[in-house]
């Protein structure tokens, strides 16, 4: 590969766009198919660049509902047809038994999940419903997952394999505010977003535990725009939702949609 394509991401990277670049050649040279674990959404951005560049080679990506952040993506040679292949996909649904399984959230499903073992690029993206919570899975890890995964942050739980189709998708829900900022710096809009002093957020976002758009992002200074998806480790995550207008004063003012 072209040397040049690695100055178009951030050196942390460097690593799957390697990893992505082989797939999409041996996919023309070989004429290989490969199927990938879950990519976020900025790995699927670098992974359809990579695939734009090679005329001869597609990419077909599923996350088992319309608006699916986390995909599995197919890579194959342009004469196949990817419309009918298995994703191999599954949804392990999870219901919390007793009444307190309103109390579970999006953090709680996954971290028992981790705790099992298992790496997050086997998971797809987690959808907490009103009576316990859909999770996309990669095939190979589902009878896993329905055999050891009995409790949920101290609550016993069952659980259920079901095929794709009949996954029940949620929309995460947003907690709106609005900010009244100096500049649209990064810094500036994350520490009140999660209310910390600007001294506090600095350190997650010059350690590399801060992204924008999922693409690692360590300037401070970084200035945000309308739709930019804000996340901190440890923090949650935010979005941009509108730039409202400048006051008088010359401030910034924004609605968050934060992440609950």
């Amino acid at each position: 590969m072209n040397n040049n394509i690695y100055h178009h991401f951030h050196p942390d990277e460097r690593e799957f766009v390697e990893r992505a670049a082989e797939w999409v050649e041996n996919a023309a040279r070989y004429h290989e198919q490969k199927l990938t674990d879950f990519l976020d959404p900025r790995q699927s951005y670098i992974l359809s660049t990579l695939v734009a560049r090679e005329p001869d080679v597609q990419v077909r990506l599923e996350g088992g509902s319309e608006h699916a952040e986390r995909r599995r993506a197919i890579i194959a040679p342009d004469y196949l047809d990817l419309s009918s292949e298995d994703m191999q996909m599954e949804v392990l649904m999870i219901t919390p038994e007793g009444q307190k399984y309103t109390e579970l959230e999006h953090g709680d499903y996954m971290g028992s999940i981790l705790g099992l073992g298992l790496k997050r690029d086997k998971i797809g993206d987690i959808h907490v419903l009103d009576d316990g919570c859909h999770i996309v899975v990669a095939s190979e890890v589902s009878s896993y997952l329905n055999l050891h995964m009995n409790q949920v942050h101290r609550l016993h739980v069952m659980t259920e394999l079901l095929p794709i189709y009949q996954l029940r998708s949620a929309q995460p829900e947003l907690q709106t505010m609005e900010l009244s900022v100096a500049s649209l710096r990064l810094d500036g809009i994350a520490s009140d977003v999660y209310r910390l002093s600007r001294s506090k957020i600095l350190v997650p976002i010059k350690a590399g535990r801060c992204k924008v758009n999922w693409k690692p992002e360590e300037d401070p200074s970084h200035p945000l725009k309308e739709g930019d998806m804000v996340s901190v480790q440890g923090l949650g995550r935010f979005r941009v939702l509108e730039l409202e207008g400048i006051t008088k004063k010359g401030r910034y003012r924004l609605k968050i949609g934060k992440f609950v």
